[in-house]
């Protein structure tokens, strides 16, 4: 079974290059992010005539989740149960839509769209860091409740874990995504006993999953590598490798994210 997560950068703009990817690439199960677009304006009919079940999570025209899933789809949750929620001084807070779960060929996917956090100092990092906390949290009880459970966290995750995922990480000096509090919240899933299966399939330096569109980053490989799958024990054990495909960051129309695939045996 193939598992793959992406950030598609809006599902309605890259459709087509979508449906593309997933009857090329074989892919089984999609997790999906910045799909960008209520819950009703979701294509999924032409996911339906692809083979594919879907279900989506979105509000608006930012963030969104969403699962594509060619080999079954149950038990569907909309977020996590710790899941903080976030909102402007005069709004009331929301649990947006970041996190979303199914069970697919016996795998509890996860398709994740971590908050960005914007500035250390913004209270969107407060947030993000509460919430990669509470994800760590609900995470470690799915498997001190099953051991045996085959769970994937995917997605765009937001955290530059290592100096090596980034072009040139004095860029990113006093910013987000390489503090040692983010870089410490993305690690603390090991000790809830999961393992990012892919740098353990794909440990090369400087191997990246985002380009921004500005400055020619792609072709000046100016990258970022935020894009990753923690998996349990036992779902761990089957993975027998990973594939960033690279190709899927050129031509027209691409988003800035590339797809992570995971070959499972």
């Amino acid at each position: 079974m193939r598992i793959a997560t992406w950030n598609v950068n809006s599902i309605r703009s890259r459709l087509d290059r979508v449906l593309a990817f997933l009857d090329r690439s074989g892919t089984d199960v999609l997790a999906i992010q910045e799909t960008k677009c209520r819950e009703e304006q979701f294509p999924v009919a032409a996911f339906a005539e692809a083979g594919y079940e879907v279900v989506a999570s979105g509000y608006h025209q930012w963030n969104g989740v969403a699962i594509a899933s060619r080999v079954g789809m149950d038990d569907v949750a909309r977020s996590f149960a710790g899941q903080p929620a976030f909102g402007k001084p005069d709004q009331e807070p929301r649990r947006e839509a970041r996190a979303l779960a199914a069970t697919c060929g016996g795998v509890r996917v996860w398709s994740l769209y971590v908050p960005h956090g914007r500035a250390l100092d913004d209270p969107h990092y407060a947030y993000k860091l509460d919430w990669l906390a509470a994800l760590r949290a609900d995470a470690a009880g799915w498997l001190e409740a099953d051991p045996g459970a085959q769970v994937a966290l995917t997605g765009d995750w937001n955290v530059i874990p290592r100096d090596t995922d980034v072009w040139d990480v004095s860029a990113f000096e006093g910013r987000t995504h390489v503090s040692a509090a983010e870089r410490a919240a993305f690690a603390a899933f090991e000790s809830a006993g999961y393992t990012e299966v892919t740098r353990e399939h794909v440990p090369a330096e400087h191997t990246y999953t985002y380009w921004d569109y500005q400055q020619l980053a792609f072709p000046r490989n100016k990258g970022l590598r935020i894009d990753f799958a923690y998996a349990s024990p036992a779902l761990a054990a089957r993975v027998a490798g990973v594939r960033i495909d690279r190709d899927e960051r050129r031509g027209k129309g691409a988003s800035d994210h590339v797809p992570v695939v995971l070959e499972l045996a």
